[in-house]
Formats: C-alpha cells, structure tokens, sequence
C-alpha cells in the first residue's frame, strides 16, 4: 500500500482514518476494528506524526526489536498491546513498516461512551498517556486472551447491529481493558529488575536535584523533571512506583521532601522559613502544612522533640 504523508494531519473522524489509509469506510461512524491480517493498516508506526482525536488499542505480533526502558533497551520479540487516548501525538522515525504492522487496531471516538459510566471510567485507565516504548507485552495465555476479545468485538461490528450491540461491545471493551490493568501490574512484577533499577535511578535525581541546591532556582521537583530525566512517561512512572512502594510519583517527591527537612532541622540552625525556601518551596506556609500533614508535627515541634 501507498504510503501517506501523515505530517501535521489531525484525524477527527474514524472515516478520515480509514481514507487516509485507503480502507473500506467504517461500518460504524464512532467505532472500528481493523484486522491486520485482512488490511495492512501501519496505523501509529509511521515515519511522520499525526493526531488522533479518538482512542486507539493496537496489537502488534512484532514490536521490531529492541525497545527502551528508562535508560536501557530491551528486546521485546513477542509483540505487544498498544494504546493511545485522544488527541496525542502518534508516530516516529527510522522503523521498518514490515515489521510494526498491526495484527488488530481497536478505534473508538469518545462519543460512542456516551451515557455509560466508561466515558468517565476509561480516564483512570493510566497506561493510554503511557509511551508506545512502555507497551504491554503479553505472554502466550494473554496474547491469547486479549485476542479473542478483539475478535469479539469484530464478530459484533459485523454482525445485526440492534438495541444491544452498544452495550455488549462496551462490556467486552471494559473487560479488555481490566485484562490490560491486570497484566500491566503482573508485567511490573516480571520486570521488577528493571523497575528497581529506574527506582535507583530516581532517587539519584531526586538527591542530586536538592545536594547541588536546584530547588533553590527551580523549585519542587516535578513528576515531569522526573519522568524526562528517566525517559519514560509520568503516568508509567507513577504507576510503577506505585507497584514498588504503594506510592505514586507525587507522594513519592513529597516523602523525599519531608526526608531532606527532617535533615536540616536536625543538623542545621536554619530557621523554618529558610529550610522552606532551600527544599523549593514559594510560601513557608506550604512547607510547614505539608510536613504536619507527613509526621503529625510541625516543623518546630519537630526540631524540639529531636532536640
């Protein structure tokens, strides 16, 4: 198939997809499947980069190679899930198109979620803001699982459309989904090596961030510092801190803030105000309601009971 210069395109429409693509127009204006192994559709892999306006779930039988976690590469052979919500930026450069071709891509516009609870439900689901190098990769038994679902819902779209087809392809897109939370949590587990050492990493960023005195002329650190220091997404990096030590990248910062004001109001005679300042803080008054909010103690009685 010819290949289309996606450069700058915005794709409102499941049919400005299609087109783009030279498919048959969706059978369904807010929902489509499109079968890899029928139409060769390199949707999201191509060498310019478009926007979406609608959700996408692909799975490729081959994610080409190597891939990047944090600041190491990985070779992930098997293939993997992909997903995309609304509006983001899809594409990159170099790849070989034979090799990252779809076997399934589910498009779905958020207005087929209208009126059902999933509408506001599948904005929990943190891994569509993860990168395409974050990807879910499955093992046989859930390759297996997930595929059959995509067929399902295949199945459906060409089936009768009647009063229940919106509701049973939602059950099942809510039911892959759930599948994606389960194995994402178990892919943490299995990966917890390279989970450790992107924990080792972030705590070298977060002591040399405040050593060499960066929270003075940057402030806080941020999820964002942190997640483009490790190369990888603040929604991934959230939630696999939050499989490692039940806390997310947020709470993360502000358990290593209140660490480094126990330090200095412990070994040094600055005043809570400046202690405030050196760790990033804009208003003392921020400083002292989170360090209560940590120990039960404010950071004078903190000083007073260590003394």
């Amino acid at each position: 198939m010819k290949k289309v210069d996606l450069a700058n395109i915005n794709m409102h429409s499941l049919s400005d997809m299609h087109r783009a693509f030279g498919l048959p127009a969706p059978a369904h204006p807010l929902i489509s499947m499109v079968d890899g192994t029928v139409n060769r559709m390199i949707i999201g892999s191509m060498p310019h980069s478009h926007v979406l306006h609608f959700y996408k779930i692909s799975y490729k039988p081959s994610l080409g190679g190597k891939l990047k976690y944090g600041q190491d590469y990985y070779d992930f052979n098997e293939g993997g899930l992909l997903f995309a919500a609304p509006n983001q930026i899809i594409g990159n450069h170099g790849t070989n198109d034979d090799e990252i071709c779809s076997q399934y891509t589910l498009l779905i516009h958020p207005d087929f979620f209208l009126t059902y609870p999933l509408a506001k439900k599948i904005k929990q689901y943190g891994f569509f803001s993860y990168s395409a190098n974050e990807a879910l990769h499955l093992s046989d038994q859930e390759k297996a699982t997930i595929i059959s679902i995509f067929k399902f819902i295949d199945e459906e779209l060409k089936s009768r459309i009647d009063d229940f087809s919106q509701d049973v392809i939602i059950s099942q897109i809510e039911l892959l989904l759930n599948y994606a939370n389960r194995f994402y949590k178990r892919q943490f587990i299995t990966r917890k090596a390279v989970s450790n050492n992107l924990l080792q990493q972030l705590e070298e960023i977060l002591d040399g961030y405040f050593n060499n005195e960066k929270s003075l002329s940057e402030g806080i650190p941020t999820v964002q510092y942190l997640s483009e220091n490790l190369n990888i997404s603040p929604s991934y990096l959230s939630d696999m801190l939050r499989s490692l030590t039940g806390q997310n990248a947020q709470q993360h910062i502000h358990h290593k803030l209140i660490e480094k004001a126990k330090e200095k109001l412990s070994t040094t005679s600055l005043s809570v105000s400046e202690v405030a300042y050196a760790l990033g803080f804009e208003h003392p008054q921020s400083f002292s309601k989170l360090f209560k909010s940590k120990t039960n103690l404010s950071p004078l009685e903190f000083r007073q009971s260590f003394n």
